[in-house]
């Protein structure tokens, strides 16, 4: 369910289009981004925070429509908001990240929504499953950054996480992913 997290946040960003080759290549500002997740469970809201990842964005400010990203998300560097959950996450009942080690997410569309408001159309692949996601994002840059920030829910039973047993039963299964993604000009 975390895994989904990562992911996301760093989907909305960008959009795979022609000419992608010739867009300048931009690098995560790690401090200023995350990719953050929150599932219900019957003691309330329990979050995590994917600690590893890395992005390949391609971005011109002008045309952010042309934009091209693919987050790769490390599964086992999730860190729930309980010390004691973090193992069970990313164990084989839920992110199972010894036979899954990452978490891809590719960017597929960047639609204009207004102002600064996109609507980002993305793959999400976890545990050998891809889903198709799509989310309202927001970017906004000044031609030096770039900030990108957005979120969406995912069925985790969709990718098969946290499916049997009694934690099936004990967790919701929509987890909400919200990704914050700061970026900068490569060069």
């Amino acid at each position: 369910m975390a895994l989904i997290a990562m992911l996301i946040g760093a989907a909305a960003c960008m959009a795979t289009g022609p000419g992608r080759a010739d867009v300048e290549r931009w690098l995560v500002v790690p401090g200023s981004s995350s990719i953050t997740m929150r599932v219900g469970t019957p003691v309330g809201q329990r979050t995590g925070r994917f600690t590893r990842w890395t992005g390949d964005i391609r971005f011109d400010p002008d045309a952010p429509r042309t934009a091209h990203v693919a987050i790769e998300v490390e599964a086992n560097s999730l860190r729930m908001d309980d010390a004691r959950l973090t193992a069970t996450a990313v164990g084989a009942g839920f992110l199972d990240s010894g036979r899954y080690p990452r978490v891809a997410f590719r960017l597929t569309g960047l639609e204009p929504a207004g102002g600064s408001r996109f609507t980002a159309r993305a793959d999400i692949t976890m545990k050998g499953v891809t889903q198709a996601v799509v989310f309202p994002a927001t970017l906004r840059n000044d031609g030096r950054t770039a900030q990108m920030t957005g979120g969406f829910s995912l069925d985790r039973a969709a990718f098969g996480i946290g499916t049997r047993g009694p934690w099936n039963g004990l967790i919701g299964r929509q987890v909400r992913v919200d990704v914050s993604l700061a970026t900068r000009p490569a060069a």
